[in-house]
């Protein structure tokens, strides 16, 4: 159980920081997405990479517009979503590997074909839920 627990979790992370580039954009990307205001409002003198932005707005997350509010939330269900598909296959596969850094992704991805449809789905689909 502690496997999957921390599998979630790094899934989660991993996703939120993915996402983050396609809504969250910083400094020199005004006009994009529907955080760029955001970002530039609470976040403009934080460094970007690492997930440095997505942490500045997760600690403004009460002040957020709403569109930026609901884009995060969005974000945060689809790789809910993506971790529950691969969570079976990396508890089998990926036992006794450290969750950070992308490593269980990256085992995720050397199993290719023997994971289950509905994570393989998830992998091969990376901006949307997985396809039902």
């Amino acid at each position: 159980m502690a496997m999957s627990r921390l599998f979630v979790h790094a899934v989660l992370a991993a996703g939120v920081l993915m996402a983050s580039s396609a809504f969250a954009q910083g400094p020199g990307h005004e006009g994009k997405g529907p955080c760029a205001s955001d970002v530039q409002k609470f976040c403009a003198n934080v460094k970007q990479g690492g997930g440095r932005i997505v942490e500045c707005l997760k600690e403004h997350q009460t002040e957020l517009s709403p569109a930026c509010s609901a884009k995060m939330a969005e974000a945060k269900e689809k790789t809910h979503e993506k971790a529950q598909a691969c969570k079976a296959d990396a508890e089998k596969f990926c036992q006794g590997i450290q969750p950070g850094g992308g490593k269980i992704m990256a085992c995720l991805r050397s199993h290719q074909a023997e994971l289950s449809p509905g994570c393989q789905a998830s992998l091969a689909n990376p901006k949307g839920s997985p396809q039902k």
